[in-house]
């Protein structure tokens, strides 16, 4: 199973787009959001193509091939206008015999761990910084960053899982800047 996992949209259409365009180019089974799809929230600053009503229409064209969990910025309301789940605030994905642990991160995270079994991957976004760190028994946590507003000098990014692997790319260009193997996984 190959997963498109992305983050922190946060209403910036371009940045939607260009998610949408990179999905279809990857092959792709899944398309995965990490939360905060439509609202910029009040500590980032607006992003530079902020149009929540395009984002809207843009993923609900993709509702068959999304799978996404609960932002900090998500609403009820949002609810009402995307044609997808959007209000669970974890879900668990099985692929390729690797079990993760998919939620946002604003209540489930590094220093807020949830139950996880041995070899396990949290993944998450939240923070806007990409991040791949072994802990815990063989656990890895994965993070895309933001496709949108991206902090501490990571560039705007989304994360391929095939096969074991977690490929961090640039939304620019689609091209791979790290990569990190789930131990066991040739």
């Amino acid at each position: 199973m190959k997963l498109f996992i992305a983050s922190d949209i946060h209403g910036d259409y371009e940045a939607a787009s260009a998610v949408a365009e990179r999905y279809r180019e990857s092959g792709a089974d899944r398309l995965v959001l990490l939360g905060d799809l439509l609202y910029h929230g009040p500590r980032n600053d607006l992003p530079s193509g902020y149009a929540p009503k395009k984002v809207i229409e843009l993923l609900n064209s993709l509702k068959d091939d999304i799978l996404a969990v609960r932002g900090n910025c998500e609403a009820e309301v949002d609810q009402m206008v995307l044609e997808f789940p959007v209000l669970a605030e974890y879900a668990l994905i099985e692929a390729d015999g690797v079990r993760m642990f998919v939620t946002h991160g604003h209540k489930y995270n590094m220093g807020s761990l949830p139950p996880l079994r041995a070899g396990e991957v949290l993944l998450h976004g939240h923070t806007h910084v990409t991040a791949a760190v072994a802990f815990g028994n063989g656990n890895l946590y994965i993070n895309p960053g933001s496709v949108s507003i991206p902090k501490e000098n990571t560039p705007k990014g989304y994360v391929i899982y095939e096969d074991g692997c977690f490929s961090f790319r640039r939304l620019s260009d689609g091209g791979e800047f790290d990569a990190v193997t789930v131990r066991g996984k040739s």
